[in-house]
């Protein structure tokens, strides 16, 4: 009986389903060897040899496979069909021989499904092949790539540019675009401009709206009516003339379908229509290719299987009728230079199935509805439009309106799907237009100036940037979503409201790498290399000979940067970003002169955290700050100036607010002659400092504030603001290390609180002690399938978690703790213990057992 091996613990047991007892499948886990990270791993002076670990995590599940075939003498290899999967299945090959578990007489072949339905895998098996080494040298080219430029570009980071982590070759790149256009946005000067409608009304009493096309004869730009004097001539023009319709004008239109999807537009679309990252969408994509309900789905294809193009027009004809499917079926080529492996797009298995009749999980019903939308839309009929043009001017020629609308005649593929945008603009010609005739006279109902002002590019979402990266040609559909999510993960960028914003060492990151490295982190230059690693899978390069031109011009740039200072290198970045930091004043002068001492020369300085600022040359003589940068005028008006903002005087005190390293604080009178500091109390974070008041002030050096003596031990309870927020404290005094201490929800309640509900958080705290027990359980999914042992979902402080025995693994950001599956937890609970270097502990006899019995499981399907 044949060993078959797949990537995971889902797919097997839907692929064992179809196999049947003649056959034994098991999981790999996804990969099972990697480089270790250590320096030597990959060795450009022996023509890029490498070196391969075993992960601990995955021995246990190389030694079941290895188990199994000592009773199965023959292999065959069924990871996933790209160029991951590939790499996958050579590993398991290669890590077999090693081990002597392939002999010579083992029979190994490689078998490839595009969807895993009984079908596909019955056709996939009676086709085997050799593993294609062509793509496993270019993911081995790719791999070495990685680790060369991450093992040598990161540690020049870490000691040049203090707070900053790792650098990537195409991570790198994607925060180049990130970074470039917030520059873009903070250069942005926005310039006004004004445009002119009229409410325009019909003899029979109907209503539409015209926009002012033409003033004195001539036809407008964007820009020609400058301010709110000139639209007000110009709504006189119109008000002082008789308006007639010229001309009306109808054509017919016709709209298409969008193509399938393939990887980048699925992410795209799931981006811009429920806000999902392109991590989740992965996630959610992967659980739908195994549970069988879609095809492969790291893809840069968008044609379609011929026979699933003739179910999806016979789903579509007994859906919506015979009228909405078209006379010939309609084909889709790769615009893409560079399309991967020739998959098909992504695609329901079923096209008579809708979301409705599966039962799913929700995240997975909203992809589902999606793909399954898409793919019949794409072979749907075309919608027809009527669009009308009504031109409405005055007898002398010196004014004329235009009115644009359209009809819709047939609705076609719109019917079920209607591609998302990335920016939303309002469309006139979307609006339905009344009978209009021409030569008719048009009532002027009203006229109105409208103010503009021109906006600065709109920040990268998820989905732009993946439809950027895609048309420079950066990256591949499989590394997209660990692209995005490792320049977050790296604390590069930040996420908010779904638009990606560069933090300071993420802006600093990429000014260093385009000044020393500019050439790898080059748009064209790593979409040449792409394409160089195509032509190795393609057959047509050798993968040493590009890692030899890559390696020989990188060495050399990291050797240039060996001797550098870190004062050169800040002098460096404050040179390049001097136009953006210190931009020309309105009033003229130097624009790097300290606004405080009037000596000093501002700068760009760094913190040991990776965060920038603006700080003087003359320091600690003047502490003059400013957040990194261009300067912004409100905030420098409203800003605490260095040494300080008196607020008042309270009893004969003076009253100040204060910037201090730890953060703003207000303080009580000055220093004394002995350097003795004055009461101070910080400045809770939910105020904003420049705001704040005498009042305030005084009330927060009120603090800590004594509520009085427990009634049970009769130690003194407290309210007061740290660290953390407000909170309660149980002890003699609050400088006590020990004692019990609350939370209280709001700052308001350090003053307002009393002693019974001090009491009671108190009690509440102690009661929920019990260290790592104290955690809340969300849900039990049952024990381990392949491991034994209790998987819970726990509340966290961070949010939910994943707990096994001694491994907790955080969900992914916005996932429904109700809604995650078994199966996605121990996926988790397997990614975590791998980036942890941990073994799986506990019960061990019970895996052991467990997986010794699973071939014994082997269900159904004929060989």
């Amino acid at each position: 009986m044949p060993v078959v091996v797949v990537e995971s613990p889902a797919k097997a047991k839907t692929i064992n389903k179809y196999l049947g007892p003649d056959y034994t499948v098991l999981a790999s886990y996804g990969h099972v060897r990697d480089l270790p990270p250590k320096d030597g791993s990959v060795d450009p002076e022996q023509d890029f040899a490498m070196k391969w670990e075993v992960a601990s995590d995955s021995k246990k599940h190389v030694a079941a496979i290895a188990n199994a075939l000592k009773d199965d003498n023959a292999l065959i290899l069924a990871t996933d069909p790209d160029r991951e999967g590939e790499a996958i299945s050579w590993h398991l090959k290669e890590a077999l021989t090693a081990r002597k578990s392939i002999k010579k007489d083992t029979p190994v072949s490689r078998v490839t499904f595009n969807a895993i339905t009984k079908d596909a895998v019955t056709k996939a098996m009676a086709e085997p092949r050799e593993i294609d080494m062509e793509l496993v040298e270019a993911y081995l080219a790719r791999r070495a790539l990685d680790y060369l430029v991450g093992f040598n570009l990161s540690p020049v980071l870490w000691r040049k540019l203090p707070g900053a982590r790792s650098a990537g070759r195409v991570q790198s790149v994607c925060l180049r675009l990130i970074v470039e256009r917030e520059m873009e946005i903070e250069a942005f000067r926005a310039r006004e401009y004004w445009s002119v409608k009229a409410l325009l009304s019909t003899p029979r009493g109907q209503s539409y709206e015209a926009r002012l096309t033409v003033l004195g004869g001539k036809k407008l730009d964007r820009y020609d009516i400058e301010n709110e004097t000139a639209a007000e001539l110009a709504v006189q023009a119109i008000r002082s003339r008789d308006l007639t319709v010229q001309s009306v004008e109808a054509k017919p239109n016709t709209r298409n379908p969008s193509p399938p999807f393939m990887t980048s537009t699925l992410q795209q679309e799931a981006s811009r229509k429920f806000g999902m990252g392109a991590r989740a969408c992965m996630s959610t994509a992967q659980r739908l290719y195994e549970a069988g309900h879609i095809t492969y789905m790291r893809t840069d294809g968008i044609d379609m299987a011929p026979e699933a193009v003739t179910a999806a027009r016979d789903a579509i004809g007994a859906r919506f009728g015979a009228e909405y499917v078209p006379g010939e079926p309609r084909i889709y080529k790769n615009k893409a230079k560079n399309a991967q492996e020739a998959h098909e797009c992504i695609r329901p298995t079923d096209m008579s199935a809708d979301a409705e009749s599966l039962r799913l999980e929700p995240d997975q019903r909203k992809l589902y509805d999606l793909i399954w939308k898409r793919t019949l839309a794409s072979q749907m009929a075309s919608a027809k439009f009527e669009r009308t043009t009504v031109t409405v001017g005055s007898r002398d020629g010196q004014v004329e309106l235009r009115a644009t609308g359209q009809v819709v005649l047939f609705d076609g593929f719109l019917k079920v799907y209607e591609e998302g945008r990335d920016d939303e603009v309002a469309d006139d010609d979307d609006r339905r237009l009344p009978q209009v005739a021409e030569g008719e006279t048009a009532g002027k109902e009203s006229v109105t100036p409208e103010q503009h002002f021109t906006q600065p590019p709109p920040r990268y979402t998820e989905a732009t940037l993946v439809k950027r990266m895609e048309e420079l040609g950066i990256g591949r559909p499989s590394t997209y979503a660990s692209i995005v999510t490792t320049i977050q993960d790296r604390e590069y960028v930040t996420k908010d409201k779904g638009r990606l914003i560069p933090e300071d060492k993420g802006r600093l990151v990429t000014v260093f790498l385009t000044n020393y490295f500019r050439r790898y982190v080059g748009y064209e230059f790593t979409a040449k290399l792409e394409e160089e690693l195509d032509e190795i899978s393609a057959g047509d390069a050798r993968w040493t000979s590009v890692l030899a031109s890559f390696w020989r011009d990188f060495k050399a740039a990291i050797e240039e940067t060996s001797e550098l200072r870190i004062t050169e290198v800040l002098d460096k970045i404050n040179e390049v970003l001097e136009p953006h930091l210190f931009p020309p004043l309105p009033e003229g002068g130097d624009p790097r002169l300290c606004p405080n001492c009037g000596a000093g020369r501002l700068s760009m300085r760094t913190a040991r955290s990776g965060g920038a600022f603006i700080g003087c040359s003359n320091y600690p003589e003047c502490r003059y700050t400013r957040p990194f940068g261009p300067p912004d005028a409100e905030a420098e008006a409203s800003a605490i100036p260095p040494e300080g903002k008196l607020l008042g005087e309270d009893g004969g005190d003076k009253i100040w607010v204060m910037k201090g390293r730890f953060g703003p604080y207000v303080q009580r009178g000055e220093l004394t002659e002995d350097n003795k500091k004055p009461p101070r109390q910080s400045v809770p974070k939910e105020w904003k400092p420049e705001e704040v008041e005498l009042g305030q002030a005084v009330r927060l050096l009120q603090l800590p504030r004594l509520i009085g003596p427990h009634p049970e031990d009769g130690v003194n309870v407290w309210a007061n603001i740290g660290r953390y927020g407000p909170y309660l404290k149980h002890a003699e005094s609050t400088s006590d290390r020990g004692g019990t201490n609350a939370n209280l929800e709001s700052i308001e309640d350090v003053w307002e609180v009393g002693m019974n509900r001090a009491v009671q958080l108190l009690a509440e705290k102690v009661a929920s002690r019990g260290g790592r027990g104290a955690a809340k359980t969300l849900r039990e999914l049952g024990d381990h399938p392949e491991a034994g042992g209790v998987v819970s979902i726990m509340e966290g402080k961070y949010g939910p978690y994943v707990k096994w025995d001694k491994i907790n693994a955080t969900l992914p950001k916005g996932t429904d703790p109700e809604q995650f599956t078994m199966e996605a937890a121990v996926e988790l609970i397997a990614e975590k213990a791998a980036s942890k270097g941990k073994k799986r502990p506990a019960k061990k006899a019970a895996a052991k057992s467990t997986a010794k019995k699973a071939p014994a499981k082997k269900t159904a399907a004929k060989k």
